[in-house]
């Protein structure tokens, strides 16, 4: 290699070392800030600060709502960065663009990639999302790149890992010389970092073979997620239409084509000079490390950049515009019967027309519940309220000394309730099968729902009633009933209930509620 070439490679390689550094920061911070939002003494506006530095969550949040959440004022350092650089939220600090170049399968391979046009699938989907958020959904907000990966590291990546834990120290405690450790790690280390909590399976599963999916299709583009189908760098990339720092290639430029080669999102266009698209461009600078010569550069530039033949036109804002509206209105059509579902419980102080128009589907909720009661749900709060947070009793209850949802919630879509205010908000009420309880269908004492009723005065008493056997014999038998002028729905009778399979006692929505 000329020693031109190799003085040029050194005075690169700085920017592109701090690149990757500052994304590895970014995705330990990301999974740090991850593992410590159940404690209680991290502050959810700390735990949840990704998500709140998300332009694409605020601003559909803010058409959706109607109302400004002052937490979300931090998007605009992220707007700002784009409109100055460009694109480097998605080169440089992105957690789930840090995965994606991780799990690069295509590098160094010449492979035909999907054509260009495809570029509008993004940009459509963000138009779609704008437009339901106009007129109040957040449904498609599930495909936000932050929400997608915590949801999954919630519902499926942690308990994977969990399940993986337990395999290991069953393994290990076999050894009679290792349960010292074994026990010391499980019973110190292990509960910060890894609560034993139950899982939804059907949850883990869908989270997790999205996730595999997106990973999957680096097979066939470099950050395939990226360039076709992410919303967020859809809606900076045509912020970076304006943005003042931008590529440009001078006459250096002996068209060899390495920086062709190695540019991850492919926008480098041999056609145009090999030029590039700063709505595509994540500012990697990995073409100013290729570069043999002085030929590619990053100045200033002040009018708009040109427009592309995949950069959203009026027929596809029209189109987007008219699927956003059909979409929404089948949605609220099949919405209406689930909003009456027995089962649908919410989180305290929650009011479901305002929770679908301002909840972001993230998962921050799921993740700091503590007894993982809540779960993102599937089918049963219909398709308009696709995973939005429900409350599951039979996996875990909602804990009457904790109010960690609403603490964590990035967008208030959970109010934030002060413990004594919490304790009151009634979000179901408990009902007895008398077919399946033990107490009253086998006539044997079982009093485990009135013990652990966690109200002062408790919603669930015990009546003695006698008992005659066909033998002649009397005995008294203590019945539980639930009174439910006091029951507040937490659920944890639910959860406690020994019966096996469905418990005997389960939460439910009345419909005076």
């Amino acid at each position: 290699m000329p020693k031109q070439n190799r003085k040029k490679i050194r005075s690169a390689r700085p920017w592109t070392t701090t690149r990757k550094v500052l994304q590895t920061v970014s995705l330990l911070t990301f999974l740090a800030f991850f593992v410590v939002a159940p404690q209680s003494n991290w502050p959810g506006t700390l735990t949840n600060s990704f998500l709140r530095v998300d332009p694409l969550i605020a601003f559909t949040n803010l058409l959706a709502s109607r109302a400004l959440v002052a937490g979300l004022a931090l998007s605009l350092v992220t707007l700002a960065l784009t409109l100055v650089f460009g694109k480097v939220w998605c080169g440089w600090f992105c957690p789930l663009g840090t995965l994606l170049d991780l799990f690069s399968f295509n590098r160094w391979k010449r492979k035909r990639v999907p054509p260009e046009n495809w570029r509008k699938v993004k940009y459509g989907t963000l138009l779609v999302i704008l437009f339901a958020a106009l007129i109040g959904n957040l449904t498609l907000l599930v495909l936000d790149p932050l929400t997608i990966l915590l949801r999954t590291s919630a519902e499926s990546i942690w308990p994977g890992l969990d399940r993986l834990v337990i395999f290991i120290e069953t393994s290990l405690y076999r050894y009679p010389e290792l349960r010292d450790g074994v026990s010391s790690f499980d019973q110190l280390i292990r509960p910060s970092l890894l609560p034993l909590t139950p899982e939804d399976l059907r949850g883990a599963v869908i989270f997790g073979a999205i996730f595999t999916l997106i990973v999957l299709l680096n097979l066939f583009a470099e950050r395939f997620w990226c360039r076709y189908l992410c919303p967020l760098g859809g809606l900076l990339g045509l912020v970076s239409k304006a943005a003042i720092i931008r590529r440009r290639v001078n006459s250096e430029c002996n068209e060899c084509g390495l920086c062709v080669r190695d540019c991850p999102t492919g926008t480098i266009q041999p056609d145009r000079a090999y030029a590039s698209d700063p709505a595509e461009c994540t500012m990697c600078l990995e073409c100013l490390e290729s570069c043999p010569k002085d030929a590619t550069q990053f100045t200033v530039h002040l009018k708009l950049a040109d427009f592309q033949r995949y950069d959203p036109d009026r027929r596809q804002v029209l189109l987007t515009f008219g699927l956003a509206i059909v979409g929404v209105g089948l949605l609220r059509r099949g919405q209406s019967a689930n909003r009456h579902s027995p089962f649908l419980i919410r989180p305290p102080g929650t009011e479901e027309v305002s929770l679908l128009s301002t909840c972001v589907r993230c998962g921050q909720c799921v993740r700091v519940c503590p007894t993982g009661g809540l779960h993102p749900a599937l089918t049963r709060a219909g398709m308009e309220g696709v995973w939005t947070p429900i409350l599951i009793p039979r996996l875990g209850y909602c804990d009457y000394s904790c109010n960690a949802c609403g603490e964590s919630c990035p967008v208030d879509a959970i109010p934030t309730l002060s413990l004594e205010l919490k304790r009151v908000q009634v979000i179901g009420q408990a009902r007895i099968d008398q077919d399946r309880c033990i107490a009253w269908a086998e006539e044997q004492d079982c009093i485990v729902c009135e013990e652990m009723c966690p109200l002062p005065e408790k919603a669930i008493v015990l009546e003695e009633v006698e008992v005659h056997q066909v033998t002649g014999d009397t005995f008294t038998v203590q019945r539980p009933e639930v009174l439910v002028e006091r029951c507040i729905g937490c659920g944890i009778c639910e959860y406690k209930c020994p019966v096996d399979g469905e418990a005997a006692i389960q939460v439910y929505i009345p419909e005076e509620l």
